[in-house]
């Protein structure tokens, strides 16, 4: 089973590096991070790197692709190798999926025309300018197509899609050998909780 990350430079890397860590323990599973070419893609704050060592075309026909979000997926959305690239392995993809801002990306190919998905909660305006339909929930799967909303999201995500892949042991072993038991220290997880000027703070930088 092949699992397709794409990096680039300016993305999120909890948004790849959480889904990776999670399918990298399913047997048999053979997790690549593509680029639009081979070498290290760096984040959004140009301080951390990973390293794409396939490019799109070395794999043409994921199982699963995983498109992470951050501030660069938007200059994708004019990058015609990436958009065909998205629409002809989501032709025979098993599983499409998404996390945060990934999610304008599938968009911007025509993935999620009419289709409800979720993003990061600042870009759902966005996410429906792009065509989709968007739905304020953690994890949003319709058809074959799963998005993720904000960034920690993407384990929730693959944790699920995983369930799906290998069996609901296999996920749950896989929760508990990345003890992933969040707790929380405050309840601002979500605009719909936080303070108000907190939301207003994250508002005014994203």
């Amino acid at each position: 089973m092949q699992i397709a990350i794409l990096i680039f430079d300016g993305l999120t890397v909890l948004d790849a590096v959480g889904p990776y860590e999670v399918f990298s323990f399913i047997p048999e599973a053979d997790v690549r991070l593509v680029g639009l070419d081979k070498g290290p893609k760096r984040d959004s704050k140009r301080s951390l790197a990973l390293v794409a060592d396939w490019t799109l075309d070395d794999v043409p026909h994921p199982d699963v692709i995983v498109v992470p979000g951050g501030p660069g997926e938007e200059a994708l959305h004019w990058e015609p190798r990436v958009l065909d690239w998205l629409r002809a392995a989501h032709e025979t993809s098993t599983w499409t999926t998404s996390v945060c801002t990934g999610a304008l990306l599938l968009a911007a190919a025509g993935i999620l025309d009419g289709v409800e998905a979720t993003t990061h909660w600042a870009s759902h305006e966005r996410l429906g300018i792009l065509g989709a339909t968007p739905v304020r929930e953690r994890v949003v799967t319709r058809g074959r197509v799963v998005t993720a909303a904000g960034i920690s999201a993407g384990i929730d995500m693959a944790l699920e899609l995983t369930e799906r892949l290998a069996g609901a042991d296999i996920a749950q072993a896989i929760q508990l050998a990345l003890e992933y038991d969040p707790q929380p220290p405050f309840d601002a997880g979500s605009p719909d909780r936080a303070p108000a000027h907190i939301v207003d703070l994250v508002s005014r930088q994203t």
